[in-house]
């Protein structure tokens, strides 16, 4: 028998046994697409992550009390973040930044951050109140959608006037359009002078559509707090982004311990979270690959009772002159295309998956993830195939031929 004939052979034996072939198939089905899915979703998040951080610019240094990034340069672990009742950074020190630096820095931002309850009518809500300076609109590349912004005057008066990101805007009033409009936080009115453009965030952190923005003065006279949450400085030139640090650091270092401020730009930031994202993404994708190879064990098994149902059919061939590596050819083969053709159905519920997902979660299917998933899943097919294969290639015709 010519080895031409093994694929008409192979798909002829699927076919003949198509809800068998198709259980058989499950394992890998299940396994590719939830590797893909997960790793779409990594993959996606990170894109999502890296387009944010493009909008805000290249040219941006943050200040904060503390050392967000920990010893080893990750969140969370061992910080040494300063007790948030410890007014660490102080509007003197972003004042001598800014005029010890104007060859470097452009202009910059002061933050602080309290949170407050919101009302309007009957509906009430917790909300985050995001302190700025009136810079912040052009540092930070955030524009009203409706409204304005504040200005200078109205900022050094502590005005009662807020804007709304627009995620908390749609939960606060609805389709009520919300310029002019008056919100209560923590029982006093504030009158909404702007609703901001979408920005996104989110997906465990905060997101700058639900902060409730306010004149940094408004929020430290009204509601009891005089903390700095960060400074915000554009640098004249992002080549100059390091020799800008330096100097941020020389004129703060001159105040504070080294521990008790950090300068960051958001490359730092942006590897950090690529890092943990990366490290998530792999780790999810392993533990779904873990169904792939239990689908290979399933098609191991199915392949082993395939053979000793077959058994008399593999005599015949022997004995019509079928050699041992025809036979191994034969159910290498049925493997192979099993694992190929349940990680192709695999594949495709893992991509419309991944775009019901999109109006609601970044999922973005690579090039490198389908033929990661499609030559995983045929690497299954052949390794957990070869037990049965052999099995079948070692029989004796004539004992096969006796088989009832």
């Amino acid at each position: 028998m010519q080895i031409s004939s093994v694929f008409p052979l192979a798909i002829k034996s699927i076919l003949l046994n198509k809800s068998r072939s198709f259980l058989t198939m499950l394992g890998v089905i299940i396994g590719v697409g939830s590797v893909v899915l997960l790793t779409s979703i990594g993959t996606g998040l990170q894109a999502y992550i890296t387009d944010q951080f493009a909008s805000l610019g290249t040219n941006i240094l943050y200040v904060v009390p503390g050392n967000p990034f920990g010893e080893n340069g990750g969140f969370g672990g061992e910080t040494t973040m300063i007790e948030s009742t410890k007014p660490v950074l102080k509007r003197r020190l972003y004042n001598q930044v800014i005029r010890n630096n104007r060859d470097l820095i452009k202009d910059g931002v002061i933050t602080g951050v309290n949170v407050a309850e919101a009302k309007y009518k009957k509906t009430s809500k917790k909300v985050t109140l995001y302190g700025v300076t009136s810079s912040y609109e052009t540092v930070y590349n955030t524009k009203a959608e409706s409204g304005r912004w504040f200005n200078k005057t109205e900022e050094e008066k502590s005005e009662r006037i807020i804007l709304l990101g627009p995620k908390i805007a749609e939960e606060l009033l609805g389709k009520v359009d919300p310029i002019n409009k008056s919100i209560l936080l923590n029982g006093q009115s504030y009158k909404v002078i702007g609703v901001l453009e979408e920005k996104g965030g989110g997906f465990g952190g905060p997101s700058f559509d639900s902060y409730v923005y306010i004149p940094l003065e408004t929020l430290f006279k009204y509601f009891d707090t005089e903390l700095v949450d960060s400074f915000i400085f554009e640098v004249r030139d992002k080549e100059q982004i390091k020799e800008a640090t330096l100097a941020i650091e020389k004129t703060i270092g001159k105040e504070l311990k080294d521990d008790e401020f950090s300068v960051f730009d958001q490359s730092n930031l942006l590897n950090t979270i690529n890092s943990i994202l990366g490290m998530l993404t792999i780790g999810l994708g392993g533990i779904a690959a873990i169904s792939l190879v239990v689908g290979g064990i399933g098609i191991m098994n199915i392949m082993l009772v395939s053979v000793t149902e077959r058994t008399r059919e593999i005599g015949l061939r022997k004995a019509l002159g079928a050699t041992p590596n025809f036979i191994l050819a034969q159910f290498l083969t049925e493997a192979a295309m099993l694992s190929v053709i349940g990680g192709f159905i695999g594949l495709t519920i893992a991509y419309l998956g991944s775009l019901a997902l999109q109006p609601y979660f970044p999922a973005k299917v690579t090039l490198d993830a389908v033929l990661l998933a499609f030559g995983v899943s045929t690497a299954v097919g052949l390794i957990f195939g070869v037990a049965p294969a052999k099995r079948a290639a070692k029989l004796s015709p004539i004992e096969a031929l006796r088989y009832e």
